[in-house]
C-alpha cells in the first residue's frame, strides 16, 4: 500500500460538505473513484485539484492507510467527497474465512468512522475480487467499476489521463489510484476536458440515488 506511517503535515481542507444537487438522469454524470489511499502527499495533492473544479469523488480507503492518515480521510470528507472502504490491508477476500472478511471490513469501517464521524456505506474489494461468502458477510453495498486505467500497470500521467477521456461515458465508474503520483497528475486534464464536455464529477453514492 502507498502510505507509510509517517505523521503526515497538517491538511489543508476544501469545505464543501453542502448537499450535492447534480441531477444524473438530467445531466452527464461521472463518479472518479480512487483506491488504496490516503497517501501523503498524493491525497492532499489530488484533494486540492479536485477543489479548483467543485469534483466529488469517491474514496477506497485502505484501513491500515486510514489509521496512519486520520486527518487525510477527514479532508476528503469535509470537502463533500465519499469515504469508502476497500478493507484493512489489501488481501482477496475470496480467499479468506468469513470471520476474516468480517474483521477486514469492520476494522476499516471503524476506522473511517472515528476518522470523519460516518461509517461508510460502501465497499470496493480488492482486485475486484468477490463471491457469495464476500457478499453475504457485510451489509455494505459493493462498488465495481466501469472504466479500469491500469493506472497501477502504466506509470504515465498522459496515458491515465487519456484512457479517461477516450473511454469514459455517461454514468460511469472510473477506477483509479491516489497512491501514485502519476495518476494524481492525470486529473487535472481529466477534470478539464471532461468538464468541456459538460460532466460533473459525483459521488457513486450520488450517481446511484438519482438515475
Amino acid at each position: 500500500m502507498g502510505a507509510g506511517h509517517t505523521p503526515a503535515p497538517s491538511v489543508t481542507t476544501h469545505t464543501d460538505s453542502g448537499r450535492d444537487r447534480t441531477n444524473c438522469k438530467r445531466v452527464r454524470c461521472i463518479a472518479l473513484t480512487f483506491d488504496d489511499g490516503p497517501a501523503a502527499p498524493e491525497t492532499r495533492t489530488l484533494l486540492t485539484y479536485l477543489a479548483r473544479y467543485h469534483a466529488r469523488a469517491t474514496f477506497f480507503t485502505v484501513g491500515q492507510n486510514v489509521a496512519a492518515h486520520p486527518g487525510l480521510v477527514r479532508a476528503e470528507a469535509k470537502a463533500g467527497h465519499e469515504v469508502g472502504n476497500h478493507s484493512w490491508n489489501h488481501p482477496d477476500l475470496t480467499r479468506l474465512t468469513r470471520r476474516q472478511i468480517v474483521s477486514q471490513l469492520s476494522r476499516t469501517s471503524a476506522a473511517i468512522k472515528a476518522a470523519t464521524g460516518k461509517a461508510p456505506t460502501l465497499f470496493r474489494p480488492p482486485y475486484g475480487a468477490i463471491n457469495q461468502t464476500v457478499r453475504n458477510a457485510t451489509t455494505l453495498s459493493p462498488v465495481l467499476w466501469d472504466v479500469d486505467t491500469e493506472d497501477w500497470k502504466y506509470r504515465d500521467s498522459d496515458k491515465v489521463a487519456r484512457t479517461v477521456i477516450n473511454k469514459a461515458g455517461r454514468n460511469d465508474v472510473v477506477l483509479m489510484h491516489d497512491i501514485h503520483r502519476t495518476s494524481v497528475a492525470a486529473v487535472p486534464r481529466i477534470l478539464r476536458t471532461l468538464t468541456a464536455r459538460g460532466y460533473h464529477f459525483v459521488t457513486v453514492s450520488h450517481l446511484r440515488a438519482t438515475l
